[in-house]
């Protein structure tokens, strides 16, 4: 299915400054090959593209979030970055629909060239208000199984009200092959306030291994977005600072239709 695949993984947040939390759960991921999504629909019977389904990926969920086709408003973002699309594969890690519903905190896209060579990434972060952002990255020729790559960028977007605006994200990506790792730092001038890890193995996308972890985690969506409010609350219970929303900032759907992005410059 033209690089589409099933991750199962681990996602681990640590709370660092001012409380310390933790908390990890089990998830499974999809990556889809934006091109083959009417190929994958046609040829599994527990997927749907754009209709309800077991597991589905809806178009409407991502990018601009009116429905279109996804590849016209990559490409769009990734000249944007100084990064010309030739027409090769551009596949997205996301989670999927599971029995209608999905909450996305963080999806991935991966762009490639006709020839392989990964040429921009981009962080698509939403946050529970309904706003959405966009962190492009241009990358320098590195192929799926190279060493992992390292991108800094200011924070422009408020996710948690538990975290200020005043700090900044450093990711690091190993591109999905066998495994999938990605380590989010967020640090102030004082240090790191939080990581996030997300790690994950590849499966093949066949209907067996749908189901398998459907059964697995029947209820992932929901227990992600269910996991994040539990976090807050006890948050909020333990004194931590609260940080409000910003009147105007990137991402509201409300104020810029297409969403902000962001194009900072790879930091390594």
């Amino acid at each position: 299915m033209n690089g589409s695949a099933l991750y199962l993984g681990r996602i681990v947040h640590r709370r660092i400054r001012p409380l310390r939390r933790r908390f990890d759960a089990r998830v499974f991921s999809l990556l889809v090959d934006l091109d083959s999504l009417p190929a994958m629909a046609a040829g599994l019977r527990l997927f749907s593209h754009n209709r309800f389904n077991l597991i589905a990926f809806h178009d409407r969920d991502h990018g601009g979030r009116n429905g279109a086709a996804l590849r016209p408003w990559v490409e769009a973002q990734m000249r944007a970055a100084g990064v010309e699309p030739d027409g090769g594969p551009i596949r997205l890690l996301c989670f999927p629909r599971v029995l209608g519903y999905v909450f996305n905190p963080l999806s991935v896209y991966f762009c490639h060239d006709r020839g392989g060579a990964l040429r921009a990434v981009i962080y698509e972060v939403r946050n529970t208000f309904g706003g959405i952002h966009h962190y492009v990255f241009s990358i320098d020729g590195a192929r799926l199984g190279d060493s992992p790559q390292s991108h800094a960028a200011a924070k422009r977007f408020h996710v948690s009200p538990f975290l200020p605006m005043e700090a900044r994200y450093r990711f690091r990506l190993t591109p999905p092959a066998e495994r999938y790792d990605l380590l989010i730092r967020v640090e102030d001038e004082a240090g790191a306030l939080m990581t996030a890890v997300h790690r994950a193995e590849r499966r093949p996308l066949n209907d067996r291994n749908l189901m398998a972890a459907f059964l697995a985690h029947p209820l992932m969506t929901f227990k992600v977005i269910g996991r994040i409010h539990i976090e807050a609350l006890g948050l909020w219970r333990r004194g931590a600072p609260f940080f409000r929303k910003p009147r105007i900032q990137a991402g509201d759907a409300a104020i810029a239709p297409p969403p902000d992005t962001t194009t900072p410059k790879p930091a390594g």
